[in-house]
């Protein structure tokens, strides 16, 4: 017998791609949207018209300007060596195996991002400090309002960024590679270096990136754990803090250098990555 084939449309195929077009229908959308797209707009230009290339030139120099971008690539670069150090076995730990309380650690990763910064700060002030409950076992170690705690501040607020991102990458391997791999003799580190590393390289390279952009941000946890001290804790964001107190120009410079490091990171991300990083 003959098969009946259901008859073909090939306008169809058409009809959908012109439908993802704004044609005359979906101006309604479009001006819909506009309110929205201009309050998120208007402020990052006005911002960037505010400052002159003069300005921005001649801010450069400020002592204060200069020490707080040191500190804050410094410590941000800190960050991401430790989250990478430890967020791999973290982030491998979550994507690859199967064990009891793993939901909870998935949670307690999350925790973080939706957490407000200053409960972050205060939870790490009364966790690290001389009087906190590792204060014993730190030995009376200083750690708040040193550069050591800027660091910790970092990493508790940025850290989950990378480690959902390479959770990711690392779930999406498929498993027969490894397999393969173990047939052929490597063993496990060796597949891992070999062939789970580089085949979710664009979901650690982004989790980097945005870890590191999180951490450059980072604001509330860092002023209440590691207070606001110029060339000690004092970083591009807490700068600006005080910057509208005492010299607005600086503030205004950091933060046009901040907002376009902002837009090249997500240039990155989402441009050059944006295909295989499903999280992000």
């Amino acid at each position: 017998m003959n098969q009946i084939h259901p008859p073909t449309h090939p306008e169809s195929s058409t009809n959908t791609k012109n439908s993802d077009r704004p044609g005359t229908a979906g101006w309604p959308l479009v001006l819909a949207s506009l309110p929205l797209i201009l309050f998120l707009l208007l402020p990052l230009v006005g911002l960037l018209f505010r400052v002159s290339s003069t300005m921005l030139s001649s801010s450069l120099k400020e002592r204060q300007v200069i020490e707080a971008m040191s500190l804050s690539f410094s410590t941000t670069l800190t960050t991401v060596c430790l989250t990478v150090l430890f967020g791999t076995p973290v982030a491998y730990l979550l994507a690859r195996k199967n064990f009891f309380g793993r939901t909870l650690l998935d949670a307690l990763i999350d925790m973080p991002l939706v957490l407000p910064p200053a409960v972050a700060g205060v939870a790490l002030l009364i966790a690290f400090g001389r009087r906190g409950f590792l204060g014993p076992i730190l030995g009376g170690a200083e750690i708040p309002f040193t550069r050591t705690a800027v660091v910790l501040a970092q990493l508790f607020v940025a850290s989950p960024y990378y480690i959902k991102s390479a959770a990711s990458g690392f779930a999406n391997i498929n498993r027969e590679l490894e397999q393969a791999a173990a047939v052929d003799g490597a063993t496990r580190s060796q597949a891992f270096r070999t062939i789970i590393v580089p085949l979710s390289l664009p979901s650690i390279i982004g989790g980097i990136v945005m870890t590191w952009a999180r951490a450059l941000g980072e604001f509330g946890a860092t002023i209440i754990f590691a207070g606001n001290f110029p060339g000690r804790t004092q970083t591009m964001p807490l700068a600006i803090y005080i910057g509208f107190e005492i010299d607005l120009q600086i503030a205004l410079v950091l933060a046009v250098i901040l907002l376009s490091i902002s837009f090249l990171v997500l240039a990155i991300v989402k441009g050059v990555l944006g295909r295989q990083l499903s999280p992000l």
